[in-house]
């Protein structure tokens, strides 16, 4: 199944039936009077944020979506029937834009939320709603309501609490292999991984969800390489942990760059938490791993933690870094099973 994130979909409520002109005609009674029904209401357009999706690939293949119509009203006083609703069903994280692709018009951050994107159309009177003392006979009636027709765009964010970070073959999936069940592409060519990936990563009887988008390169919010077009995938998370290469003769450059796309991005991604770990230590002897931490510790002005995702050294360390800067209420804990003595 391909990874889609962005998507443009075409919307369209149902019009509102129109009431209805009729009298009431039977035999031995002499004035009826006015009998006509009011129109149907047309169909309105839900969005819903639903469990087990994970991509908007279904609306690759179908972007119109349009609601029924309500019928029109009938004699005897019968209304007509309602249009029927149309419900598009969207994995958590999904917002909802307007045709200029900046408005936002709702933002689907729960399983189960549900919102409005077009109205159906309000059916019209029948003639006996205007029925009145001094106008006995009406012969006039509404027509119905148009409905509302729109242009939107989909685009999904993923809900994840880490965010990884780092040039191509920095070691990230490596990383999200050794400390949870994701199996992402792993390669010693750049660019292996080219759609984000998911994994609940574990530790100290908690769990939280890690998420590994493609690598930057230096332009990439110019475009080179595969861009900065999942760098939104991160902008929910609580923390980013940006993954440094150790064998790399430029690591203080490699994480320049980074942050330097990170500041080009905009918004405040740049000025979230952010964890930065010396990779791929198991291949430095000693003194090259603490002169590439010395310098890089410099570089960033901060703490500089290490560690190997292969020979997963220093993994835990890391993830306990990790699991301090999210809050407690992102956090799912697992349950602590008591066991029992064994008995014959």
């Amino acid at each position: 199944m391909k990874f889609l994130d962005l998507c443009k979909v075409y919307i369209r409520s149902g019009a509102g039936g129109g009431g209805c002109v009729s009298f009431r005609r039977e035999k031995y009674i002499e004035y009826g009077g006015p009998d006509g029904g009011d129109g149907g209401t047309g169909g309105s357009v839900w969005a819903e944020a639903v469990d087990g999706l994970n991509t908007l690939i279904d609306f690759r293949y179908q972007q119109h979506f349009f609601a029924k119509n309500g019928q029109p009203g009938m004699g005897r006083q019968r209304t007509g029937k309602d249009g029927d609703d149309i419900v598009l069903r969207l994995p958590v994280g999904t917002e909802v834009l307007d045709e200029d692709q900046e408005t936002v018009i709702c933002d689907l951050t729960e399983v189960g939320q549900r919102v409005q994107l077009a109205r159906g159309g309000n059916g019209g009177f029948g003639n006996l709603h205007f029925k009145s003392a001094t106008n006995q006979a009406p012969r006039r009636a509404n027509p119905g309501q148009d409905g509302v027709e729109r242009t939107l765009w989909l685009r999904l964010k993923l809900i994840a609490d880490v965010g990884l970070l780092g040039l191509p073959n920095a070691g990230k999936s490596t990383f999200l292999a050794a400390t949870s069940n994701a199996r992402p592409k792993i390669a010693d060519y750049p660019f292996t991984t080219l759609y984000p990936n998911l994994g609940v990563v574990g530790v100290d009887n908690t769990e939280f969800v890690v998420a590994d988008i493609p690598g930057l390169i230096e332009g990439a919010s110019e475009g080179r390489g595969l861009g900065d077009l999942f760098l939104g995938h991160v902008e929910r998370c609580a923390v980013l942990l940006h993954l440094v290469d150790g064998t790399s003769e430029t690591a203080v450059e490699d994480y320049k760059t980074i942050i330097g796309e990170l500041e080009a991005y905009g918004g405040d991604l740049a000025q979230k938490p952010r964890i930065t770990v010396l990779n791929k230590i198991d291949a430095l002897d000693d003194d090259a791993r603490a002169a590439q931490a010395d310098a890089l510790r410099e570089a960033s002005g901060g703490t500089v933690m290490m560690m190997s995702g292969v020979a997963r050294d220093g993994v835990t360390d890391v993830l306990r870094a990790l699991r301090g800067q999210i809050d407690e209420d992102r956090l799912r804990h697992r349950p602590t099973v008591e066991e029992e003595p064994w008995h014959p």
